[in-house]
């Protein structure tokens, strides 16, 4: 009643006669859509749990790309009377802008001019970029992410390299309302859990998770308003930040870092950075990284420190030893300025070829 009362005194801010107010009053009171910002439009989106959905699509990259295929496929089987996608122009064309031109779908620069009210809902997935409080609003069921972590756990742009970096035993998707001003606040509308596998990395787990958003925002489209209605508060007790990361996350410190954290490390950052450390103050990238357990190791390299590298015969591999008596296996490697090199020829170069039998990074 509140709400009629509002319209029906205010119906000139509406750009719509006092009739179309009534219909729309009636419609919210049986819950079969939403009341939000309709004075932007003379033609407001009326959203039904039946109706097909018009969809504003916010991506960048290739986690994004998924999700954008599955909405293409439910446009195409008219689930969906309108998909359109908003991108950052770039100076290489983005998975998303080369999907969208091979399939006809309209491509919007960011920021966008275009009046979004004409949507039913914005969808935002890996877009990088705060959405200001207006379009949000413009939006009649306003907007929602799909994010790559278990929310509130692991807030912010890269959560699944610091899932991966933390040794989580559990990965998943969060599908989100967007709120403005900070990143991965809103409320929770669905989540999916999956377990990862100790050996898994950045690559696999990244394309498992952009499948899994697609499921999970297919799934949300199936009973959108519901689920808009039923979203549930992030519990702030549990959050954690996954902030931008840079190069300088790849350093090891030998001395403060298990095994475990290094071989954690070597996996969250794989096709980012290689994990790197320094030998005579010459920069050292190190590649097919695996944790190394063996008895007879471990007597070799009895009293060294941490930073201590070996070399293996038998597995063809350096060994380096870490915080806490624990070890890792290097097959292959790079010293700045040359290419990158077996263990077996950095033995040959750097150890046997020194007359040493071991080497210190640092």
């Amino acid at each position: 009643m509140l709400i009629f009362k509002y319209m029906t005194h205010n119906a000139t801010q509406f750009s719509c006669t006092l009739e179309k107010v009534n219909k729309l009053c009636f419609l919210i009171l049986k819950g079969q859509i939403h009341y939000k910002n309709y004075a932007c439009s003379s033609k407001p989106c009326i959203a039904s749990q039946n109706s097909p959905w018009k969809v504003l699509f916010f991506s960048t990259d290739e986690f994004g790309l998924e999700s954008l295929k599955m909405l293409h496929k439910k446009y195409d089987s008219e689930v969906l009377q309108r998909l359109e996608i908003v991108t950052k122009e770039q100076k290489n064309e983005n998975p998303i802008v080369k999907y969208a031109k091979q399939n006809n779908i309209l491509i919007h620069k960011w920021p966008i001019e275009i009046n979004v009210s004409d949507f039913h809902i914005g969808v935002l997935v890996s877009f990088g970029y705060l959405i200001p409080s207006k379009i949000i609003d413009a939006f009649p069921l306003g907007m929602i992410n799909v994010h790559g972590s278990l929310l509130p756990r692991w807030r912010g742009a890269a959560p699944i390299i610091y899932t991966l970096m933390h040794g989580d035993s559990q990965a998943g998707i969060t599908i989100m309302k967007i709120k403005p001003k900070k990143f991965d606040i809103g409320e929770i509308i669905l989540q999916k859990q999956i377990d990862i596998d100790e050996s898994e990395t950045l690559p696999e787990l990244y394309t498992k998770l952009a499948k899994l958003g697609a499921n999970l925002l297919e799934e949300t489209f199936e009973n959108l308003l519901e689920l808009l209605q039923s979203a549930k508060p992030q519990d702030e007790t549990k959050v954690t930040y996954a902030p931008k990361i840079t190069s300088k996350l790849s350093l090891i410190n030998w001395s403060e870092m298990s095994a475990t954290i290094v071989y954690n490390l070597h996996r969250a950052l794989l096709g980012e950075y290689a994990i790197t450390t320094s030998y005579q103050n010459v920069k050292i990238k190190l590649y097919d990284v695996q944790k190394f357990v063996s008895a007879s190791i471990t007597t070799r390299f009895k009293g060294e420190i941490p930073g201590t590298v070996m070399y293996d015969r038998k597995g063809k591999v350096l060994i380096v030893k870490c915080k806490g008596e624990t070890f890792i296996s290097v097959k292959k490697i790079t010293v700045k300025g040359k290419r990158c090199m077996s263990a077996h020829d950095f033995y040959n170069g750097f150890i046997c070829g020194k007359n040493k039998t071991k080497i210190y990074f640092s």
